[in-house]
């Protein structure tokens, strides 16, 4: 982790999306995950929080592409800090706690098709 790193999150969320729904599809936003935190497998580490997705649900929503292959972007921040945030907080709330915070960015795609 990079130097001054005290937490992490994740945005997963679907740009292919615009053209069938019209936005950029939120699937899973996640904070206050452990600077030490090396995997998740089996669930988030205690103490992280889940926030709202564009399904209306709190928790991790899978790729569901409603028409084509679609490029899912899972992106990953190092924060100087823990937000203070209330678990199904969305998406736009996350990202303007996190701003001013971020020490560095990580971003993974992947395709996935009906």
């Amino acid at each position: 982790m990079p130097g001054g790193t005290r937490s992490l999150a994740i945005v997963m969320d679907d740009p292919d999306a615009v053209a069938a729904v019209g936005k950029q599809w939120v699937h899973w936003t996640a904070w206050n995950i452990g600077a030490g935190t090396a995997e998740i497998a089996g669930g988030l580490p205690a103490g992280a929080v889940e926030g709202r997705t564009d399904f209306g649900e709190v928790g991790y929503g899978g790729p569901a592409p409603p028409d084509r292959e679609h490029v899912y972007v899972f992106s990953l921040y190092a924060l100087d800090a823990e937000l203070d945030l209330e678990p199904g907080a969305a998406r736009d709330s996350l990202e303007s706690s996190m701003r001013g915070h971020i020490v560095a960015t990580a971003r993974l795609r992947g395709r996935y098709a009906p």
